[in-house]
C-alpha cells in the first residue's frame, strides 16, 4: 500500500502537480446516485410504449473503427474538453434508448475489414473482406466473379422508394465504407481505373469513382474527400497547384465532377470544394450537391482548416437541410472515417477527437430531426486493438499516464496503449521512458506490445446505438448484416413492406381519434332513426 501510494504522489509530479478529486462533493452522497439511478429507472419505463411508426427518414452514423473502448474513451475526452472530469459525462449516442452488439466477422475472417463490413451493414448480406457491394460468391480482385453477385443497399432501396439520399464521409467519398452503399467492386482499392489492373479494365469491371456516379446517378448529397479519383491524370488540384501528389489519377481522361455537373445543370446541382462555397449555398434552392473538399481523405479535426474546411457536423447540417425538403422522406449515411485512421497509425489523440466530433453531427442531426419520424442508428464496422487502462484516478486525462509503473521494468506507461502498432519502441535495449516524451501530443504513438508498421483491426463485437421508430428492434446480439432489414422495415422499403399498410393505419393518432368518433354518430343516428 505505501509503495502504491509514492507512486500516486510521483505521478502526480510528473503530470505537473499533486493529484486532486475532480468528481462532484454531491457524488458522497448516497441520496445523488439514488435519485440518479430512480429518474433512469422512470426514463426506461416510459420504453414500455414501443413507437411503432412509420419511419420517414433513416440516419446511420457509422464510426469507422469505433469499437467500445473507444466510445468510453471519447466519453471521457468529451467531458474533460467541457471541464469535467469526464467518466460522468453522456456521448449523445449514449442517449439513445436502445443498444445492441454486432458481431463483425467477414465470411473469410474472424477479423474483419472495412469492406466487407460496410457490405453487411448497407447490403444486408455478409460478404469476403475487400469487396463492396458484392456477395460471398465474389473473390477479392478477380474482376470475373463480380457478374451475378452483385448486391443492392439500402440506400438504393430508399431511392428507388423515391426518398432522397446522401452520403456524408471524412473519408474519400470512394472509400470502403462510403463505397458498399453504391458500388459492386470484388477490390476496394479500384478506387479509380489507375489502381486497377490492366485485365480488369479489359474485362470491364469498372473502378469505384466511376460507379459513383453511374450505378445511382442521382443520388441527391455526396460529401467528403477524393477529388483526385475524379479528374484525369496528372490534372492539378483546384487547392494544391503545384502538389503533384495531389493531381488526378484517371487514366480514361475522365473529368467525373464535370460529367456530373453539365447532367446537373437543370436539377439545381451544385459542386463545391471548400468551407466557404458549402456554408454559402441556400438549401431551399439546392436538390443535389456534390462536395469534394480533399484530394484524398479530409484532414484530422485536430488538423483540420477550420476556414476552409468543412467539419463532419457542419457537412451533416447542410445535408439535412437538403435532403429533408423531400416529403417522401429521406435515408443518410454519415461516415466518421478518421476515427479508423487514427488508430491504425497509433494516434489515440486523433481517434478520440475524430469521434468526438462524430458524437456532435449525431447531436446536430438529432436537433434538426424528430425520434416520432426518424430512426437513428450509431455503429462502428469493428474495433481495434486500442484500450486504456492501469488503475488511473477519477478525472485523469484520457492522454495522461497510469498512477504506477511496471513491476519488470520500473517504467511508466500511458493509460492508453495498443495490442500491435507503430508505437512498439525499444531504447538501449529496454521499453522507452515515455515520461520523457510528449505524450500528449496531437501525433503521440502509444505504445503497443507487437510492432508492426499499421495497427490492426480488433475482432470484437461492437455497439449498436437506436432510436425512434423500430428501434426496439435492435437489441441483444445480432449478425452485422441485420441492420440494414431493421431499418427498411422501419421505413417501408426493401423486402418487407407487407406490414406497412396496417401498420400505418394503426399508428394514425387521426384515424384512432376519428374512427371511433363517426361510429358512434353512426350509432346515434341509427337509434334517432
Amino acid at each position: 500500500m505505501k509503495v502504491n501510494v509514492w507512486l500516486l504522489f510521483c505521478c502526480g509530479l510528473v503530470c505537473g502537480g499533486p493529484i486532486k478529486p475532480k468528481f462532484p462533493d454531491q457524488e458522497k452522497d448516497p441520496v445523488f446516485w439514488n435519485n440518479w439511478a430512480q429518474k433512469t429507472l422512470k426514463n426506461a419505463l416510459t420504453l414500455q410504449t414501443l413507437n411503432q411508426q412509420m419511419a420517414k427518414n433513416l440516419i446511420l452514423f457509422l464510426g469507422d473503427g469505433m469499437g467500445i473502448a473507444t466510445v468510453t474513451a471519447a466519453r471521457i475526452l468529451k467531458g474533460q474538453l467541457s471541464g469535467k472530469s469526464g467518466e460522468e459525462t453522456q456521448l449523445e449516442m449514449d442517449k439513445f434508448p436502445y443498444v445492441a452488439l454486432s458481431k463483425t466477422y467477414n465470411t473469410n475472417a474472424q477479423v474483419p475489414d472495412s469492406a466487407g463490413t460496410a457490405t453487411a451493414y448497407l447490403c444486408g448480406v455478409k460478404a469476403n473482406e475487400g469487396t463492396v457491394g458484392v456477395s460471398a460468391a465474389a473473390v477479392r480482385a478477380q474482376c470475373n466473379t463480380t457478374q451475378g453477385n452483385e448486391v443492392t443497399s439500402i440506400l438504393r432501396w430508399a431511392k428507388d422508394a423515391g426518398k432522397s439520399v446522401g452520403i456524408v464521409t471524412t473519408t474519400r467519398v470512394n472509400h470502403a465504407t462510403p463505397s458498399a452503399a453504391y458500388a459492386h467492386c470484388v477490390d476496394r482499392e479500384w478506387f479509380s481505373d489507375n489502381e486497377m489492373p490492366v485485365e480488369a479494365v479489359e474485362a470491364g469491371c469498372k473502378d469505384i469513382a466511376r460507379q459513383l456516379f453511374e450505378n445511382i446517378p442521382n443520388i441527391d448529397v455526396i460529401m467528403g474527400g477524393g477529388r483526385k479519383y475524379m479528374f484525369p491524370k496528372n490534372m492539378s488540384d483546384v487547392e494544391y497547384p503545384g502538389d503533384k501528389k495531389q493531381t488526378g489519377t484517371r487514366k480514361d481522361g475522365r473529368n467525373l465532377v464535370q460529367e456530373w455537373t453539365n447532367r446537373m445543370k437543370d436539377k439545381n446541382g451544385q459542386y463545391v470544394w471548400n468551407k466557404r462555397q458549402l456554408l454559402s449555398l441556400n438549401p431551399n434552392n439546392v436538390d443535389h450537391i456534390l462536395g469534394l473538399f480533399e484530394p484524398g481523405d479530409l484532414s484530422y479535426e485536430l488538423e483540420r482548416n477550420q476556414d476552409t474546411d468543412p467539419s463532419l457536423t457542419e457537412m451533416v447540417e447542410v445535408a439535412i437541410k437538403i435532403l429533408k425538403r423531400n416529403p417522401r422522406g429521406f435515408y443518410l449515411l454519415v461516415e466518421g472515417g478518421r476515427i479508423d485512421h487514427g488508430h491504425h497509425e497509433g494516434k489515440a489523440k486523433q481517434a478520440l477527437y475524430e469521434a468526438v466530433e462524430m458524437d456532435r453531427a449525431i447531436g446536430m442531426a438529432g436537433l434538426m430531426t424528430s425520434i416520432h419520424d426518424t430512426m437513428t442508428v450509431v455503429t462502428a464496422d469493428h474495433s481495434h486493438v486500442f484500450t486504456f487502462g492501469g488503475y488511473t484516478q477519477r478525472g485523469s486525462s484520457i492522454f495522461g499516464l497510469a498512477p504506477m509503473v511496471s513491476d519488470l521494468d520500473q517504467m511508466p506507461f500511458t493509460s492508453i496503449l495498443y495490442g500491435n502498432g507503430p508505437g512498439f519502441k525499444i531504447t538501449s535495449g529496454a521499453r522507452e521512458n515515455v515520461s520523457t516524451v510528449d505524450y500528449e501530443h496531437n501525433d503521440y504513438q502509444a505504445q503497443s506490445a507487437v510492432p508492426l508498421r499499421y495497427e490492426t483491426h480488433g475482432g470484437e463485437d461492437v455497439a449498436v446505438f437506436t432510436k425512434g421508430p423500430m428501434a426496439h428492434l435492435l437489441h441483444g446480439v445480432h449478425e452485422q448484416n441485420y441492420i440494414p432489414h431493421v431499418m427498411a422495415y422501419a421505413a417501408c422499403i426493401g423486402q418487407n413492406r407487407d406490414h406497412c399498410l396496417s401498420k400505418n393505419r394503426a399508428s394514425s393518432p387521426t384515424l384512432s381519434l376519428v374512427l371511433p368518433s363517426l361510429a358512434a354518430l353512426l350509432t346515434v343516428a341509427h337509434l334517432l332513426c
